[in-house]
């Protein structure tokens, strides 16, 4: 009887608040199926640690610590940046580079779509966040999970939940951002234009050189990009070398579930109400919808740039260039559906293909860059 007192005095309304988030959390995965392996392990995390007295977290017993078990997760898995660099060893498996490699114009929209970062850095710095937490919201705008939470992880662990929780329920809800975003900045003329997919051949040579070609540019130009772009890269030879399909399949699958159930739970560890529940949560999700559509917008805007320069037939359709952010392959099946729409005949899914999987590489090459400037 006086456990459950005690529990009942240690309860919080803010603990009640987070379990109905972590309740919305499920809802979304099971319900709408946004981000459902990640969604489902976070919103049951969430749950667990903010029941009053929890052992999922540490805790004092007896004037001893003792260890939670989503805490212990914590620190051996995101604290030491283990848990999302292997995310990104399975991301880059299942990245095919073909046609960005087919079209190699399509890098454009893969750097440019990463403008929502920067500019969203600096609304962060003008609502009075200090450097590191800006670059941290600011990364939000990757649409890159894992690299959203290595970066994070690094400069402002404190905001890795809501920072979390807006990376990968954007990511999910991207057929819902991008298509207004779209219509805004485009004519129904601009969305009918057609790019005929001429699939220029790309050899097993240049597949297997590009992730390391890749590594050593990147790794040359920012130093701190090494961990992150090289586990992407690493990850794509093991697909490409065509030598290590075992290891290829086994990051798609078993690497890819392990670690994706392991790091839904660990980030719960940061979801208790105390650090949840605050107004800074707020600001830091709708910044992340912010950096999202200037993202989008950034890659439109560039494509009805470049096509300034290009002669008519060819000519770029603007929505490929919004599939320059890293929400793959969301992205690239929502730049299909709107194409469609506008017009039956036209097909771009290789096309926003192309710029989507490019959008991996810049995402990437943006959080190694915050970490160089800033590390």
């Amino acid at each position: 009887m006086e456990l459950f007192i005690r529990t009942l005095e240690a309860a919080t309304w803010q603990n009640a608040v987070m379990t109905l988030v972590g309740a919305a959390l499920i809802y979304l995965a099971v319900k709408k199926e946004f981000e459902p392996n990640l969604l489902l392990p976070m919103g049951f995390g969430t749950i667990l640690v903010n029941l009053p007295l929890s052992s999922a977290l540490d805790q004092l017993a007896g004037g001893k610590l003792v260890e939670g078990a989503l805490s212990m997760f914590f620190r051996l898995g995101i604290a030491t940046e283990i848990f999302p660099l292997l995310i990104l060893v399975a991301v880059g498996a299942m990245c095919d580079f073909t046609p960005l490699l087919a079209n190699p114009k399509m890098f454009v929209f893969g750097i440019t779509a990463q403008a929502g970062i920067f500019l969203t850095m600096g609304l962060a710095l003008f609502f009075g966040y200090n450097v590191f937490e800006a670059a941290s919201i600011g990364i939000i705008g990757a649409a890159d999970g894992p690299t959203s939470i290595y970066v994070s992880s690094r400069f402002a662990p404190h905001l890795l939940g809501p920072i979390s929780v807006a990376a990968y329920t954007y990511m999910a809800l991207v057929p819902l951002i991008q298509p207004p975003v779209i219509m805004a900045l485009t004519t129904q003329k601009e969305r009918r234009i057609k790019m005929p997919y001429a699939e220029r051949p790309v050899s097993r040579r240049m597949l297997i050189l590009f992730p390391i070609a890749i590594t050593i540019i990147g790794g040359v130009i920012a130093p701190a990009s090494v961990s992150l772009l090289g586990f992407v890269m690493f990850g794509n030879l093991l697909r490409v070398s065509g030598v290590t399909d075992r290891l290829s399949n086994a990051a798609q699958n078993e690497l890819a579930n392990i670690v994706t159930i392991l790091l839904g739970f660990s980030i719960s560890a940061t979801m208790t109400g105390e650090k949840f529940v605050n107004v800074d949560t707020l600001v830091i999700i709708a910044m992340g919808l912010i950096a999202f559509v200037l993202d989008t917008a950034g890659g439109v805007l560039t494509a009805k740039l470049l096509n300034l320069f290009l002669p008519k037939e060819r000519r770029v359709n603007p929505m490929v260039g919004a599939a320059g952010i890293s929400a793959f392959p969301m992205s690239a099946r929502t730049i299909q559906r709107m194409g469609q729409k506008a017009d039956p005949a036209n097909h771009l899914l290789m096309h926003a293909v192309g710029a989507n999987v490019a959008g991996q590489i810049g995402s990437v090459l943006a959080g190694g860059a915050l970490l160089a400037f800033l590390g």
